[in-house]
């Protein structure tokens, strides 16, 4: 029998950044109006992110109801850690992170609550988020964003059932990899412990970041099948958003894997690096690929990943290696069909994987 008790609190943080409120808010502030949960047990939390001179207004003339607060650097893992600190000073037991981009279906809260409150093993619960469906035929049959995130053991990230038909998931299912950022709940005993979203990764990665810490500290990850998001997902490539993924899939490495794991990885590592040398000469980002050359060369940046690895493992329970049997060996990025990675890349890097995964 599945148990929940609506006297916890929960923050609800919703990050705005640029023109995101004037496209996005309404929608998603009536669909968290419509919920089901207890409305006096949970608080809307925006922060206004690096954002025009009038959203502050707009915002609380659009959602008087919700707490505004205001950051003007457009670091989205510091303005989510600032909602959730201010989410715990007024009392929440758990915080949610929520993209703006989205809409909720009624029950959304209370599925979250209740898939932790019914897993006392878990500590991070992803929603079942669905591509916001445009036209009548995909209202009827939605398709999949991601039902659980993966890691790749070069450590970059991808979603799980992307483009898929949608389809019944029963249970609370572990994820082996990471929780979306796009909607996740987590306890506030455990968003403590690992002491929230590491501002340094700025955007991109730090749901990942996140997940890996809440693996290490000795919590699950589940999917709550129930919780229902509809995400107006949009494919980017830009310039900003390449850098942050790259610099940030090698600092994920360097602050989690251990030395062993990153001396097994190396030559695959640098075949991939190689390539992404020649990717970036081509695309013309190669001036992007040097920031993130200098990044790691900098004193300052070597300390702090020194410093974070030492905190890392000063509250883990468990191995890193413990974490990395479950990471997958194929690169898998739906947006981007390319033959050279299907039928080379993937291959190689799936029997490399095989040799060297029994002595991680």
């Amino acid at each position: 029998m599945e148990i929940y008790n609506e006297n916890k609190k929960i923050a609800v943080v919703l990050i705005n950044y640029h023109d995101y409120a004037e496209r996005f808010l309404r929608a998603c502030r009536d669909s968290l109006r419509a919920q089901s949960y207890d409305q006096d047990s949970f608080e809307v939390y925006i922060i206004d992110n690096d954002s025009s001179e009038g959203t502050f207004n707009y915002l609380k003339n659009e959602y008087p109801e919700a707490k505004i607060l205001k950051r003007s650097d457009g670091n989205y893992s510091a303005a989510n850690n600032l909602g959730f600190q201010e989410g715990i000073k007024n009392g929440a037991d758990y915080l949610v992170a929520l993209n703006m981009d989205t809409e909720v279906e009624p029950d959304f809260l209370l599925e979250l609550a209740k898939a932790l409150e019914n897993n006392s093993e878990a500590g991070l619960v992803q929603a079942k988020i669905l591509l916001y469906p445009n036209t009548e035929a995909e209202k009827l049959n939605p398709k999949i964003n991601s039902v659980g995130n993966i890691i790749h053991y070069l450590g970059f990230g991808f979603t799980n059932g992307y483009g898929q038909p949608n389809f019944e998931i029963k249970d609370y299912p572990e994820i082996k990899g990471y929780a979306s950022g796009c909607a996740f709940i987590i306890r506030k005993e455990v968003l403590e412990k690992v002491g929230g979203l590491n501002e340094e990764f700025y955007m991109y990665h730090d749901d990942i970041e996140l997940s890996l810490k809440v693996s290490l500290l000795g919590y699950k990850i589940v999917l709550a099948p129930k919780a229902i998001v509809f995400h107006k997902y949009e494919f980017s490539r830009s310039v900003k958003m390449i850098y942050y993924i790259e610099r940030n899939r090698y600092l994920t490495l360097f602050i989690f894997a251990s030395k062993k794991y990153l001396a097994l990885i190396f030559i695959p590592l640098l075949f991939m690096n190689i390539a992404m040398f020649f990717f970036a000469l081509l695309s013309c980002r190669f001036k992007e690929l040097l920031k993130i050359y200098g990044y790691f060369l900098r004193a300052e940046n070597i300390d702090n990943i020194i410093k974070n690895r030492q905190e890392v493992k000063a509250f883990s329970k468990l191995k890193f290696s413990d974490i990395a049997q479950n990471f997958q060996a194929k690169i898998d990025f739906q947006e981007i069909s390319n033959p050279i990675l299907k039928y080379v890349i993937n291959p190689l890097m799936s029997v490399y994987w095989f040799l060297i995964k029994r002595f991680i």
